[in-house]
């Protein structure tokens, strides 16, 4: 099964296939495989004759296959795209006649999200062996940062490693919004350009100086006057910066910091592989673990898991989510 770039050189290169069946958790990805064909494949002249559009909730499997046997006009090819695909899971396996000897002048595309196939079964062995199964996976918070960089670098834009890690804090693992944020600079940026976290405070409107991010930061260098700036910031501005989030990201540095303990060797590139963090990082990791021995992180991770049941209103008294979190990180840097 081919990766994503590699599916778009070859529809690129017109090695267009039969049938393209697109499923998984990762919407994004099934999306720009999608709507490349649906915008390319064909000119503008021949879309109005030869290019349809269904979707899973209005059409049955027998109405997509007598659509996907007809004829172009006046075309060397026709495309039907199936959109929300899954809701035709019930019935997905009568596509399997059609995938064993598709109509090699149309390209059925079923875009499955959520929702996969099995592979051991014959619709799916048909597929692969006359189209193409793609697998969209989620990425894991650790891959999103450099995805962003991957992407900007394909369209001949940088990105410095902190302005990344913002765009992933604050907008999390959502691939859709991440690239929507990131068409919005590149309108307002030269090509060529590196996008900085001034950029993104300016543009998007995260702040570059009062985020977990810098939080993180703050308490790996055990910079209480920093720390306890951003913490007040974030109990006047709860909303834009929930508990539960700073909690979660802070578990995870601190959870990482055991392993750094952990490690036999703590060369950068070794540090990097298995915390899967940027090398660029390192030296905040190699600076906290002088702050924290490993008696000190597994206390920071027994009162981060006190705040967090703290803040689901358990044995707090009801207490405001900023208090919970000054008490948090004032335990954390004494």
């Amino acid at each position: 099964m081919a990766d994503i770039s590699q599916i778009i050189t070859e529809i690129k290169n017109n090695k267009v296939k039969p049938i393209y069946f697109l499923m998984g958790d990762e919407p994004f990805f099934i999306d720009q495989i999608a709507d490349y064909i649906e915008d390319h494949l064909l000119s503008e002249e021949d879309k109005g004759f030869n290019q349809m559009v269904l979707y899973g909730r209005d059409v049955s499997i027998d109405e997509i296959i007598a659509n996907a046997k007809r004829y172009p006009m006046m075309a060397e090819r026709q495309v039907v795209i199936v959109k929300e695909a899954q809701e035709l899971s019930r019935t997905i396996e009568k596509l399997e006649a059609y995938a064993a000897n598709p109509t090699p002048t149309t390209v059925l595309v079923f875009c499955y999200k959520y929702k996969t196939i099995d592979k051991r079964k014959a619709l799916a062995k048909n597929i692969i062996k006359n189209g193409e199964l793609f697998v969209s996976e989620k990425l894991y918070e650790n891959k999103v940062a450099d995805w962003i960089r991957r992407e900007l670098s394909n369209r001949k834009y940088h990105i410095d490693p902190k302005a990344s890690n913002m765009l992933v804090e604050f907008l999390g693992t959502d691939l859709g919004k991440i690239n929507k944020e990131i068409e919005k600079l590149m309108i307002i940026l030269p090509v060529g350009s590196t996008i900085t976290p001034e950029v993104i405070e300016k543009n998007i409107g995260i702040s570059k100086d009062y985020n977990n991010f810098e939080l993180k930061k703050a308490i790996g260098e055990r910079n209480v006057f920093k720390a306890n700036q951003i913490i007040i910031y974030f109990a006047q501005n709860i909303k834009a910066n929930p508990l539960p989030m700073t909690i979660g990201i802070l578990n995870g540095f601190f959870t990482q910091l055991l392993l750094y303990h952990g490690l036999p060797d703590k060369n950068q590139q070794v540090v990097a592989k298995v915390l899967r963090i940027n090398p660029y990082f390192v030296s905040e990791y190699q600076t906290a673990a002088r702050n924290y021995p490993m008696r000190k992180v597994s206390e920071c991770i027994a009162l981060l898991r006190d705040a967090d049941v703290k803040s689901k209103g358990v044995g707090a008294n009801s207490l405001p989510d900023g208090d919970i979190l000054k008490e948090l990180v004032y335990k954390m840097l004494h």
